[in-house]
């Protein structure tokens, strides 16, 4: 199997995993879908890799992390392995279409830890605002940009 064209989906949650599947084979990339035993589906596909871990906290990221190369690409919401992925060179977007960047991931851990800090106080927020089809749209954008920019740049390398 060639190590660079996988994507990796922390897939416990995410909401977009029909459409991660629909653009990986319209550009020829292999899916592999990480969930724990908790969260398996119901309505499994022959034709998709789903790997089941333990139910543990980290058990899917550790999966993730162990098995994920350079120039591949996660698709997850966990900031925490986001920020592990992307300085072991691997893209990583979220199903939201928010594209997580080493220049930037830094901020985004703070805001993280500050929210644990106040949770930690006893004041919870409002909670995740609820996944639209505006989400769903631009994380399709996103992802397809991405595995589109792949493809051209492997173009580029073969002349």
């Amino acid at each position: 199997m060639i190590e660079s064209k996988r994507i990796f989906v922390d897939a416990d949650a995410c909401p977009v995993k029909t459409e991660i599947k629909k653009a990986a084979d319209q550009y020829g990339w292999h899916v592999c879908f990480v969930a724990s035993y908790d969260h398996k589906p119901t309505d499994l596909n022959d034709r998709e890799d789903w790997v089941f871990v333990d139910p543990g906290r980290d058990s899917a990221d550790l999966y993730i992390l162990n098995h994920i190369h350079p120039n591949n690409l996660l698709i997850t919401q966990d900031i925490g392995l986001a920020s592990l992925a992307i300085v072991r060179n691997v893209h990583v977007i979220s199903p939201r279409g928010k594209t997580f960047k080493e220049d930037s991931i830094q901020t985004a851990l703070d805001f993280r830890y500050l929210s644990a800090l106040e949770r930690k106080k006893g004041n919870y927020g409002k909670g995740p605002k609820m996944f639209t089809d505006d989400d769903r749209n631009r994380f399709i954008k996103t992802l397809c940009e991405l595995l589109s920019n792949f493809e051209g740049e492997s173009a580029f390398k073969s002349n």
